[in-house]
């Protein structure tokens, strides 16, 4: 037990030195991981003979900046754990505060939620588990992303869409008719200075969204525009930068009513709601 508790303490320092704010953190899970517990049960396992070899491959390559999910193969977010690895971005807790929103939304047992720009499906799988009975629909461009997302929601009643959410006659059947869009866009400005978790291995596509960072998210608002319903509600996330000029999108439409700038768990501005006039 000893030795586990001096791998442990070994791999945060190794973690710290590399600049890991999480370092302690990480080093537990990943130790989870290799010994097959959850992390609560750490002090109550003996590790096998191959735990140190295995262990140390994955901080070595943590220190290396590759993402704890990369390496753990999963990412938990809200109610649903989600596979993830190169060519999907991983989802933030950031994210969760726009779900949390969402889960205020009045919708229909029998009505329509469009999450666009899905990625891993993480908001789609979330909300089914909120508003079961609902038809969800997670739009993506990325066939990369995609595996991920039909894996992780194999056996939901998540409908994927392979589209791009910038085309003007995506999902015109629906005109009218959405009750909640939910959408985590490509919002970061180009030539933005990122962590080398994120730059070096979220898809870029995923990332940034043109010089201002609003290059998807417009043709988003006009999409809400003809997909809700009077009283449909639209939430969107944004880089922390933007948050006035995505609420002034949403203002000056015209098809808009309470627009509201709304910050993450950090206090950080990260999403705009409104709702269809």
């Amino acid at each position: 037990m000893n030795g586990l508790r001096q791998a442990i303490a070994d791999g945060a320092a190794a973690l710290a030195a590399a600049g890991i704010d999480s370092a302690r953190a990480d080093a537990e899970q990943l130790a989870a991981h290799v010994a097959g517990v959850d992390r609560g049960r750490l002090a109550f396992v003996e590790p096998g003979p191959d735990f140190p070899e295995r262990y140390g491959l994955l901080i070595g390559q943590r220190v290396l900046r590759v993402p704890l999910q990369h390496l753990l193969g999963t990412a938990a977010f809200g109610p649903v754990a989600l596979a993830v690895g190169p060519g999907v971005f991983i989802p933030r807790p950031e994210t969760e505060a726009l779900l949390e929103w969402a889960h205020g939304v009045t919708v229909p047992r029998d009505g329509v939620i469009v999450d666009l720009c899905t990625g891993s499906g993480a908001l789609a799988l979330a909300l089914t588990v909120h508003f079961p009975g609902t038809r969800v629909i997670a739009v993506e461009r990325s066939p990369d992303a995609l595996r991920y997302a039909r894996a992780n929601t194999a056996g939901s009643v998540v409908e994927l869409l392979h589209a791009d959410v910038t085309r003007p006659d995506l999902l015109t059947e629906l005109d009218g008719t959405v009750d909640l869009i939910v959408a985590n866009p490509p919002y970061i400005p180009d030539g933005a200075e990122l962590e080398p978790e994120v730059a070096e291995h979220d898809p870029p596509q995923a990332l940034f969204g043109g010089p201002d960072g609003l290059e998807v998210i417009r043709p988003i608002v006009d999409m809400a525009a003809r997909l809700l319903r009077p009283g449909g509600q639209i939430g969107v996330e944004h880089d922390d930068t933007t948050s006035q000029a995505t609420t002034a999108l949403f203002a000056g439409h015209g098809a808009f009513d309470g627009v509201t700038a709304r910050r993450d768990l950090t206090g950080r501005p990260r999403f705009v709601t409104a709702v269809r006039s």
